[in-house]
């Protein structure tokens, strides 16, 4: 045998292909054909990633209610193409519980911007310990911060109440959202050119002006990731001990499995994954305020109720849904859509929690008459329940 040369052993290699860049600026994962595929396995393929269980499990009882399965809605939403999962909890027991053919109660499913909610427990805690001043800028926390940020106060940012260079829009290739996948760790980055992360990509953002002046929501997702260092920065711990008492007072079965950067910051616009069960478990910590299965607080009881009254609209300053602190309402529900079809809901009145998985297949994965059908098919179940 020749002298071993190990240069010459080189191994051939391929790109991740999730991940990697192909039409109108998408990554591969974000394709119609391969976007449900995707969205179940998004804990696998996305490239750094954080797993988190709780110490104990919140436990569950079926208690099937029939009324919920025979309303048309339920019917026409779960037989949907689209369908992944639907649960409907209330308490400890599972009211209503469904899964698509190719899902199932123990897999995890992407949860997207559902995440956004954790902010709101986070910053909560924050404020009920007095770490923070919902009027304060974000420039009297993060001094690094750029003129996107800078001037703007932290309850602007919560409330998706900030104008500058930052755009989202999932039609438009070009539009801001991509580039910080980038930074998210959910693309692959232009040959050549280095890997960024959340907050290099952060400090990029710029603002003539920060205040909003259009009197609808702004929503953007780097509003949540700079709520996110503020929070690090003030409270001196990393984002995942604040998400581990999440966990544990959620009391999940199965790991809360999250997206990171190359840096490990974890992307808490949307970079969530939970069972369908865990979803409807971690929701139920907003109907007890907060209040976890071993009796401690994790975010603040008034700072959810004030959510409530509060808020920018969606589409004008008296429009009946709007944004408050990083959480939707009407009045009554709590709620957050996720991108391409996930929703969680939690009705304030009788406690009742709606969490239902989907995946949008058209060509930009949105599609405002699903997202309302969805809502309104958990508030005509909370009717049943009035």
């Amino acid at each position: 045998m020749d002298h071993f040369a190990p240069g010459a052993l080189r191994p051939n290699t391929v790109l991740n292909r999730e991940l990697e860049v192909v039409s109108d600026n998408k990554g591969r994962w974000n394709l119609p054909d391969h976007r449900r595929r995707s969205f179940h396995t998004l804990d696998q393929w996305s490239r750094y990633t954080i797993g988190l269980r709780s110490h104990s499990t919140m436990v569950l009882e079926k208690r099937a209610d029939l009324r919920i399965g025979d309303l048309e809605p339920v019917r026409r939403m779960t037989t949907s193409p689209w369908f992944s999962a639907m649960v409907v909890l209330h308490g400890p027991h599972i009211l209503h519980e469904c899964y698509a053919a190719d899902f199932g109660p123990d897999r995890l499913h992407s949860i997207q911007s559902i995440t956004k909610t954790m902010m709101n427990l986070i910053i909560g805690g924050l404020l009920r310990t007095g770490r923070i001043a919902l009027d304060r800028r974000i420039g009297d926390y993060l001094p690094a911060i750029g003129s996107g940020y800078a001037n703007a106060t932290v309850q602007a940012v919560l409330e998706m109440n900030v104008d500058n260079d930052y755009m989202q829009d999932f039609a438009d290739p070009n539009t801001g959202y991509y580039a910080f996948e980038d930074a998210m760790g959910w693309r692959l980055p232009e040959a050549g050119c280095a890997e960024s992360t959340i907050r290099e990509f952060l400090l990029g953002i710029r603002s003539a002006d920060p205040i909003n002046r259009t009197g609808r929501v702004q929503y953007k997702d780097a509003n949540t990731d700079v709520l996110g260092w503020l929070a690090e920065r003030v409270s001196g711990r990393l984002l995942r001990a604040h998400l581990a008492d999440i966990v544990d007072a959620a009391g999940l079965e199965h790991r809360l499995v999250i997206a990171t950067d190359r840096n490990g910051v974890p992307v808490m616009d949307g970079g969530g994954c939970m069972t369908a069960r865990d979803l409807a478990r971690y929701g139920s910590l907003f109907a007890r305020r907060g209040i976890g299965v071993d009796g401690q607080q994790v975010g603040c009881a008034d700072f959810i109720a004030r959510c409530l009254t509060g808020g920018t609209g969606w589409s004008s300053p008296s429009d009946s849904q709007r944004y408050a602190s990083h959480i939707e309402t009407d009045g009554r529900w709590l709620s957050h859509g996720g991108y391409c079809g996930q929703y969680l809901m939690i009705d304030t009145k009788t406690g009742l929690v709606g969490v239902y998985f989907s995946v949008v297949e058209d060509k930009d994965g949105i599609c405002d008459d699903h997202f309302t059908a969805i809502y309104d098919m958990f508030v005509g179940i909370g009717g049943l329940f009035a």
